[in-house]
């Protein structure tokens, strides 16, 4: 197979849509994280409460699909979070042998605080891009996903 020459004057990995992504989602990322370390949280403690904000509970299996870690890096994550008071494990109603993640009260107040910081981000974020544009941004990321994403687990 030979590999497509990218336009003229342009790196391969330049004009590579899996490294667009990646990029572009490092660079905007990026500014929210320096926000979480300036108030001491981390980026993987905050994708936990943010996967958990207006659910009844997630599996760790589910949870850690969510959060791009690898289960035992979650189980590790939430047996520290459940030890600060942020998240609670019970016993599915339904299948006693899987485990429900939840936000406590005091993990719902940190992460409502910082989901309104996240939206402050987004909108900083927009506002640099026409309104059409920046829909069709989200549309487009929401398309690949579900094109590419496997089925939620949990």
């Amino acid at each position: 197979m030979e590999i497509p020459s990218p336009p003229s004057g342009v790196r391969f990995i330049d004009d590579y849509l899996v490294y667009l992504l990646a990029r572009a989602a490092h660079q905007v990322s990026s500014e929210f994280h320096e926000q979480l370390r300036r108030r001491g949280i981390s980026v993987a403690v905050w994708r936990v409460l943010s996967g958990l904000i207006g659910s009844e509970g997630e599996t760790v299996t589910g949870l850690a699909e969510a959060c791009l870690l690898q289960q035992p890096t979650m189980t590790k994550l939430l047996d520290r979070m459940t030890r600060s008071g942020l998240v609670s494990r019970s016993p599915d109603q339904r299948d006693r042998r899987v485990v429900r993640v939840c936000l406590t009260a005091a993990g719902r107040a940190m992460a409502e605080d910082l989901a309104l910081a996240a939206k402050a981000h987004e909108a900083e974020l927009l506002a640099r891009h026409p309104p059409a544009e920046a829909e069709a941004i989200k549309n487009l990321l929401r398309s690949i996903l579900a094109r590419h994403d496997r089925p939620r687990r949990g």
